[in-house]
């Protein structure tokens, strides 16, 4: 799943398509569109101002309205002439004024689209309910927040209420670089690991946004992008490598469903 550096990647690349205007909307499989969506077939000569993001959505700001994006698993996004053939997976195409297409593609269809007035933007649902990112988080508050949940520390990370942006990649990185073991309970860490994982994951996020972002099967080359972050990876997908600071083996295990790498040596 595309998370916060990738999205970022993402609206960095799109943002070539500033100040085009919709000229025509081909929506192939609706389900990708929320119910609670405005008709979007307002965007038609409408004019792309900006894209930007919050945690994993990303948004496209019109002249007065906010096309809200996640990407899910595996959602894409590529530019396109607009006469090329429609691809297998895409599902909504934007035309432009010009020769330009943007295409959404989606193997699984998982990805949601939800256009909203500008104004609506602060009470959206799927939006108000998040956290801050880890940039802006402050400590203080993290730490209370977590210590709320009696669930296991890898769980709580991933929860968007409690911090926005991460996925399984870069908790399992956090966890790791904060010395954590992914089972511990969240109400069982201390004042100083809670600091230690809001300071990693800033670290760990920003080295992720510089490089383009992670790299696997789930987030590929789309709008001709690769991410180079997994040339960084210390534990995520590395089930019995050696760790590099112990040379323990890396061990790979089920926590709520999600594949969960770590070193019983160094996040005892």
């Amino acid at each position: 799943m595309p998370e916060l550096p990738e999205v970022r990647t993402v609206a960095k690349v799109l943002k070539k398509l500033k100040n085009k205007k919709i000229s025509n909307i081909k929506v192939i499989y609706s389900k990708i569109i929320n119910p609670n969506s405005l008709d979007i077939n307002l965007l038609i000569n409408k004019t792309l101002k900006d894209i930007n993001t919050i945690g994993k959505y990303l948004l496209f700001n019109f002249d007065e309205y906010i096309l809200i994006s996640h990407l899910r698993m595996e959602g894409k996004y590529f530019i396109k002439n607009k006469n090329d053939t429609l691809a297998k997976h895409e599902h909504i195409i934007f035309d432009f004024n010009d020769s330009t297409s943007l295409r959404y593609h989606d193997t699984r269809k998982f990805g949601r689209m939800q256009l909203i007035k500008k104004e609506d933007l602060e009470n959206n649902s799927s939006l108000k309910k998040l956290a801050k990112e880890p940039f802006d988080l402050d400590k203080d508050s993290f730490y209370k927040e977590v210590h709320k949940k009696n669930k296991a520390i890898k769980t709580v990370l991933l929860d968007q209420t409690i911090i926005n942006g991460l996925g399984n990649i870069y908790v399992n990185e956090v966890l790791y670089d904060s010395k954590i073991n992914p089972l511990k309970l969240a109400n069982k860490l201390t004042r100083n690991e809670t600091n230690n994982l809001l300071d990693s994951s800033c670290k760990i996020l920003n080295l992720a946004i510089k490089e383009g972002g992670t790299t696997i099967k789930s987030y590929t080359s789309s709008l001709g992008v690769e991410g180079n972050y997994q040339k960084y990876l210390k534990v995520h997908l590395r089930e019995n490598e050696l760790c590099e600071i112990c040379n323990n083996k890396i061990k790979k295990i089920k926590i709520g469903g999600r594949s969960t790498y770590y070193c019983e040596i160094c996040q005892k």
